[in-house]
């Protein structure tokens, strides 16, 4: 790295260590020592190996399943951090857990998101780095920095060289802005799958909005959870005359029934981003899985020399 001041140091937990190591790679260092196991009774204890006093500390860590754990990890390594007197804390967050329960969808619910950004800056963040929220205005939740990097564009590199993409379609209504600024790259029309959704992880598709009639189409979704959308969307596309249907998601959650519900769908090619840790057993042939470590050194990097980020959303 470039000598800047306080020298760069980046710590990761136990969610996503090969995406904290493709990063670190990427910046030519190496992770820092820093040891985050359990008590017996289930407790997180964190210890930093090193000293941090006076450094740039970029901390790496998805709050991806076991949600819980991953986040209690994240929160009590900033605090050690803050406590061992760093300079300035980055939460690197590749997935950002409980961004759905962004909004009251019924009385007396909570606002999670909202709650766990308050838990963020309490631990000591100086600033947060993510990828696609799955709501932008969750930014606005947070007293501190926040880069949302976007996802987008990885996908749309791979996709233009391997597809001849004919439409690019909003899996749902959330999705119409992401599908447009890809298509707008590909040069090429945008459907919209109208949905309704009777109650939590049931889903009916309703119409589709747009042509598909003979194209080849790309469904773009920020994650894919329990596949329902993004397979009953494919199977709606199917039925209106579609000729290959390919998926691409930023986060790979992929909980309950997911993979066995992509397996049997109509796409042909589910891409993926690394934000998320896939277990092998989960992977499947018409999986691929992109990596988004030169996205986030390229973001690290321009946090630590106080650089500008717009060019990493061109």
């Amino acid at each position: 790295m470039i000598a800047h001041g306080n020298e760069i140091k980046l710590f990761c937990g136990n969610s996503n260590r090969p995406l904290a190591e493709a990063i670190a790679k990427k910046l030519n260092t190496e992770l820092g020592g820093i040891e985050v196991t359990t008590f017996s009774d289930g407790e997180i204890n964190v210890h930093i190996e090193e000293t941090v006093r006076g450094r740039d500390l970029f901390i790496i860590q998805s709050t991806s399943s076991p949600v819980n754990d991953n986040l209690m990890e994240l929160l009590i390594m900033i605090d050690a951090a803050k406590r061992a007197s760093a300079a300035r804390i980055t939460a690197v967050i590749p997935y950002f857990g409980y961004a759905r329960q962004d909004r009251k969808a019924r009385s007396r619910d909570p606002i999670t998101a909202k709650l766990t950004a308050n838990l963020l800056t309490a631990a000591g963040a100086d600033r947060v780095l993510t990828m696609d929220l799955h709501a932008d205005q969750i930014q606005g939740f947070f007293d501190i920095p926040v880069d949302n990097l976007l996802g987008g564009p990885t996908l749309y590199n791979y996709f233009s060289k391997e597809v001849k993409v004919d439409c690019v379609v909003a899996p749902d209504m959330g999705s119409v802005k992401r599908a447009r600024k890809v298509a707008e790259k590909f040069g090429v029309p945008i459907a919209i799958i109208d949905k309704r959704r009777p109650k939590a992880n049931v889903m009916e598709v309703m119409n589709i909005i747009g042509d598909v009639n003979g194209k080849r189409c790309l469904m773009l979704d920020d994650m894919i959870d329990t596949a329902g959308t993004i397979c009953q969307g494919a199977a709606a596309l199917k039925d209106a005359g579609a000729t290959e249907i390919y998926a691409g998601c930023t986060h790979a959650v992929l909980s309950g029934p997911a993979v066995e519900r992509l397996e049997k769908s109509a796409i042909t090619k589910l891409v993926m981003l690394d934000t998320v840790q896939l277990p092998q057993e989960k992977m499947r042939d018409k999986f691929k899985i992109l990596s988004v470590a030169d996205v986030f050194a390229a973001a690290i990097e321009n946090v630590y020399l106080d650089k500008p980020m717009s060019k990493l959303y061109d």
